[in-house]
């Protein structure tokens, strides 16, 4: 394991309602430009993962709540948090990830089958939403998560076999994709993204710790203007694409110019592999030599940029400290919040003009979805024994449930039907079945038509990530 992944994982739980929206068609709708409030959220607003919960703090006056509450010293692994935008919503909304570590089951003892989620938390609407679910038994959860206007970009896997996974936030009906696999392609981790709608993503080649530019438009790989260390990393970039944090292994992380102009590349196609050998980017300003922010700290888990880049935010040593961006290297801190509290995580949203704090409102968590699912996808009690298991089969189609379609009213997987809708991919666990592929599972309006049969009559259910009944038309 990459030595620096526990750093980016806090072990957590949640018990609560869960809310979810329908997906619409691809474009998102148009939405007004908010008019001020009074308390108008005009330095932003700092979301955290801490032990307690992901949560949000108001830079101007130091106040904090946890927006979706999580138990503390349970187990799920929570990654994040990160601001973007979602679909016909004015302001940005925090996403994350969880990873289900609680004990698996076995062929003999009761457990839970381990996927990881991607959430989406509305902090005005107290809203929690599923995104996508997919079943893995083999790495602790996703890390690395990264995100601008256009793209959510996060790492997932384990050893040789790390992934990059993406969400296009411009489309409400996106699903989670696989971007880069090995062993098709090289093994990276997310570090960074640059700001605005670019395609960009910043990542380390886990083989070489060499750092690349993955173009998720083109899907291709363009050199990185900087040097950067093998162990360097998470990196934040200003939102004028001009300075770059970087958190070092240790002594605390350096500040430096940055130039996220590349060229813009035509080819490949988006189904094609990265590209072998990256495309050369335009050169970086003038080198000017990283500039430390104060030199006596350890590894930064999160970095953030203020609104106007004039403040540093970092997530170390388990809590919130803000550093002026032009001091000297040693200077104090500016403020320091959360301290005790676990701090893993941190990201800073920009102005905020049409909210205010006293508008936002306690989410919900994510453990009713998560244990919903496992609900859902528990084999039959009758087809659940030693003698039944490998006689099982388990069909699964996945449908939107906002139109009409035939897969809802499936009542067996006969030949006729099979030839007609070729079912997903599933796997039996053992208590549990799961679907192979990842991000098999989707929020939304998408639901889940199910047969299960073989040892038992044709059983024929449907189910959805938060809620198993239909969108409205």
């Amino acid at each position: 394991m990459h030595r620096f992944l526990l750093r980016r994982f806090a072990p957590l739980a949640t018990l609560m309602l869960l809310a979810t929206s329908c997906a619409g068609s691809g474009t998102p709708a148009a939405v007004e430009s908010p008019s001020p409030v009074e308390g108008a959220l005009t330095q932003g607003l700092i979301a955290y993962v801490a032990g307690n919960g992901v949560g949000v703090l108001d830079p101007a006056t130091g106040k904090a709540t946890v927006v979706a509450p999580l138990p503390a010293g349970a187990a799920f692994r929570v990654s994040g948090p990160i601001w973007a935008p979602a679909p016909g919503l004015s302001y940005p909304v925090i996403y994350f990830t969880i990873h289900d570590d609680r004990p698996a089951e076995s062929r003999n003892s009761t457990g839970v089958v381990p996927y990881d989620w991607l959430f989406r938390v509305d902090p005005f609407a107290g809203v929690t939403t599923p995104l996508g679910a997919s079943f893995d038994f083999q790495s602790e959860g996703p890390f690395g998560l990264a995100a601008n206007s256009h793209y959510l970009a996060m790492t997932v896997g384990c050893c040789t076999t790390y992934e990059v996974d993406g969400l296009d936030l411009t489309k409400s009906s996106a699903a989670i994709k696989v971007a880069t696999k090995p062993p098709a392609q090289t093994a990276l981790f997310t570090e960074g993204a640059a700001p605005g709608d670019s395609g960009l993503i910043a990542v380390r080649a886990f083989a070489t710790g060499l750092w690349y530019w993955l173009n998720l438009d083109a899907n291709v790989l363009h050199a990185f203007p900087l040097r950067l260390g093998p162990d360097d990393g998470p990196i934040a970039i200003s939102s004028d694409g001009t300075m770059v944090a970087v958190s070092r292994p240790d002594k605390g992380p350096v500040i430096q110019a940055i130039n996220v102009n590349v060229p813009v590349a035509v080819t490949p196609g988006a189904a094609s592999p990265p590209a072998s050998t990256p495309i050369a980017s335009t050169p970086s300003p003038a080198a000017t030599k990283p500039r430390a922010v104060n030199s006596k700290l350890p590894h930064a888990d999160g970095l953030a940029w203020s609104p106007d880049a004039s403040l540093l935010a970092l997530a170390v040593t388990g809590r919130i400290q803000i550093y002026n961006a032009a001091g000297k290297d040693g200077t104090a801190p500016v403020k320091t919040y959360l301290a005790g509290k676990g701090v893993s995580g941190v990201d800073w949203s920009g102005a905020i003009h049409g909210q205010s704090f006293a508008s936002v409102k306690p989410a919900t968590a994510p453990q009713l979805a998560v244990d919903g699912l496992l609900t859902s996808t528990r084999l039959p009690k009758a087809a659940d024994t030693p003698a039944n298991r490998p006689l099982t089969k388990v069909y699964v189609w996945q449908y939107d449930s906002s139109k009409p379609s035939p897969i809802a009213a499936i009542v067996d997987a006969t030949p006729s039907i099979l030839a007609a809708y070729p079912p997903l991919a599933t796997a039996i666990v053992y208590h549990h079945w799961a679907l192979s592929a990842s991000w098999a599972l989707a929020g939304g309006c998408y639901r889940y038509r199910v047969v299960v049969k073989g040892s038992i009559p044709a059983t024929a259910f449907t189910f959805g990530l938060g809620s198993n009944q239909p969108c409205k038309p």
